[in-house]
C-alpha cells in the first residue's frame, strides 16, 4: 500500500514495531504487546472470549493500546457531544454487554474468572453453547433466510494484450506486510524477494524459466518479481504475495468495488508477463535488521 504523496494531515499510527508506512503519518504512538498490557483483552471471536494477563513488565515510552485509545475515545465523544470517560476497559464491554444479546451472562468478572467463555450462555454460572443457533435464528419467525444471488463477471478479464489472470494473497512465511516477520532472520532467509508463481505447464508455454526475473504488467503498473513454479496456481494465472514493499502486488490491483460489499476486486485482473527486469532494491528492512539498522 502507498498512500497520496505527503504526510495525511490526520493520520496517527498505532503500532509496536516501527513500518514503511510511518513516514506518511504525523505521528506514531508506541504500543506495547500483549504480554505486557497487565490488562485483560477481551477478543469478541463468534465462539469465545479470550483473556490476556501480563506475561512481562514493560517501562519506557512503550504503553498498551488501551491507554493510547482511551484519550482518543474521549476527544471523538467530545466532537459528537458525548461524555465518554472510561476508567478501565471493563467499563467498555459491560457497555457493549448492554446491548450485545451474545455477551447475556457473560460479565467481565466471569471471563476474569473462567479465562475463556463460549457463547451464547444459558446463565451466568451455565457453560457456554457450542452451537450458536439450536432452535432457531433471530428472524420474526425464527427461520434462517437464503437469499439467491446472481454470479456477476469480473470486471476485467484477460484479452490478447493482458492474456493472464492475476491473483494476489499471502505466503506461510511472511504476515500481511511482513513488518515483523521480515526482520526475523531465518524467515527472511527462506523468502528474502518478491516472488510471482505460476503453473509449470505455463511456464514452459511462455518460454519462461524457473528462477527467471520476470515482468509482471497490469494496466495500473508493472513490478519486477522472480518466477516460481507451483502447480497449485491453475493455468492462465499468475499468483503474487502482497508482503514485500519492494515487490508491492497491490500496485497492480484493480480498484474497482463491487456493487454491493463495495469490496475492491484485488483478487482478480489482467496481466501479462515477459522475461527480464531489474532486481528490486533493499525493502527497508529485513534481512534480520532492524529499521533504524537499515537507516544508519
Amino acid at each position: 500500500m502507498e498512500p497520496a504523496p505527503g504526510p495525511a494531515p490526520r493520520a496517527v499510527l498505532f503500532d509496536a514495531y516501527g513500518t514503511l508506512f510511518d513516514v506518511y503519518s504525523v505521528a506514531l504512538l508506541a504500543e506495547q504487546l500483549f504480554p505486557g498490557h497487565g490488562e485483560r483483552l477481551s477478543v469478541l471471536w463468534r465462539d469465545k472470549q479470550i483473556e490476556y494477563t501480563r506475561l512481562t513488565s514493560m517501562s519506557g515510552r512503550y504503553r498498551p493500546f488501551w491507554d493510547l485509545t482511551r484519550a482518543g475515545l474521549r476527544f471523538a465523544a467530545q466532537r459528537l457531544g458525548l461524555d465518554w470517560n472510561y476508567g478501565h476497559i471493563s467499563e467498555v464491554y459491560t457497555e457493549m454487554a448492554r446491548v450485545m444479546p451474545s455477551l447475556q451472562h457473560i460479565s467481565w468478572d466471569r471471563v476474569a474468572r473462567e479465562e475463556s467463555v463460549i457463547y451464547p450462555a444459558d446463565g451466568p454460572d451455565v457453560p457456554g453453547n457450542e452451537i450458536v443457533f439450536t432452535s432457531g435464528f433471530p428472524t420474526a419467525d425464527g427461520r434462517g433466510r437464503i437469499v439467491p444471488a446472481d454470479l456477476l463477471p469480473p470486471d476485467e478479464v484477460p484479452d490478447e494484450e493482458y492474456p493472464l489472470v492475476l491473483t494476489t494473497g499471502r505466503m506461510l512465511e511472511h504476515w500481511h506486510t511482513g513488518a515483523m516477520t521480515r526482520r526475523a532472520g531465518v524467515l527472511d532467509a527462506i523468502e528474502p524477494q518478491g516472488i510471482a508463481a505460476m503453473n509449470p505447464y505455463e511456464i514452459e508455454r511462455r518460454g519462461l524459466s524457473i528462477g527467471d526475473m520476470i515482468t509482471v504488467e497490469t494496466r495500473r503498473g508493472t513490478l519486477e518479481a522472480i518466477l516460481r513454479a507451483d502447480r497449485e496456481v491453475a493455468d492462465g494465472m499468475v499468483f503474487m504475495p502482497f508482503c514485500f514493499n519492494e515487490s508491492p502486488a497491490n500496485l497492480l490491483t484493480n480498484p474497482m468495488l463491487d456493487p454491493f460489499g463495495k469490496i475492491p476486486e484485488f483478487k482478480y485482473c489482467a496481466v501479462k508477463v515477459s522475461k527480464g527486469g531489474a532486481v528490486p532494491g533493499d525493502p527497508g528492512y529485513g534481512k534480520g535488521r532492524s529499521l533504524a539498522e537499515t537507516q544508519r
